[in-house]
């Protein structure tokens, strides 16, 4: 994995002690950005695997694989933070990185979205919700290969996206208190839905005007 210290994320996690603390641990150690990228595929597959199963389960079963999905998307965030810092503070960003700082990501938006959908009953609303997160990271690589900067915008960026999911899971242990099962989470899909559909449209309107004040400035 390799990024473009000029062009990357804004965390503000990634300016905080433990993370620069943990990075500057993992450097040291034998793994490698890439392998760091790739787990995050295992931790999506994962949350994904939690959210169906949990679909299928009642009371401290479904309680414990919830919670186990919300832990999974986040360990999700972690190595989409770490392999960046590990390839770029650390100094091991490798030739093919850009592959490994993409692709899996896209992945992982499926594993985990179309799990969630097949645990509330609804794969195809679990389908649309990663459909759209995928096309919002293609539209920002497409602003990126015509010359713009890369638009991490939201208001369903990736992590916008995980900390939905994640605090929908949370909440929804608590469902059963009031009669209720899986709404939070359908609802939680819904929004994300229609919140990346909304980012990718506004990514794109942003990189036709940048399009044309490069025209016009040229």
């Amino acid at each position: 994995m390799t990024e473009a210290a000029g062009d990357r994320r804004p965390l503000t996690s990634r300016d905080s002690r433990w993370a620069q603390a943990m990075a500057r641990r993992m450097a040291g150690w034998s793994i490698t950005p890439n392998q760091i990228s790739q787990a995050s595929m295992l931790a999506a597959a994962l949350a994904g695997g939690c959210f169906w199963w949990a679909g299928q389960e009642a009371g401290a079963s479904r309680v414990i694989l919830l919670l186990a999905a919300a832990l999974f998307c986040q360990v999700r965030l972690l190595c989409n933070l770490f392999d960046g810092m590990v390839a770029v503070e650390g100094g091991k960003a490798s030739a093919d990185g850009p592959f490994w700082n993409e692709f899996p990501d896209r992945v992982a938006d499926l594993l985990i979205f179309v799990g969630a959908g097949y645990g509330v009953g609804l794969p195809e609303l679990g389908f649309a919700a990663g459909a759209f997160a995928v096309l919002t990271a293609y539209v920002r690589e497409l602003g990126r290969a015509n010359g713009l900067a890369s638009d991490f915008s939201g208001p369903m960026a990736k992590p916008h996206r995980m900390a939905t999911l994640t605090a929908a899971a949370v909440v929804s242990i608590f469902a059963p208190l009031w009669g209720g099962r899986d709404e939070i989470l359908v609802v939680a899909l819904i929004a994300i839905t229609l919140g990346a559909a909304l980012t990718a449209l506004r990514r794109a309107s942003r990189i036709i005007a940048g399009l044309k004040a490069s025209k016009q400035a040229s």
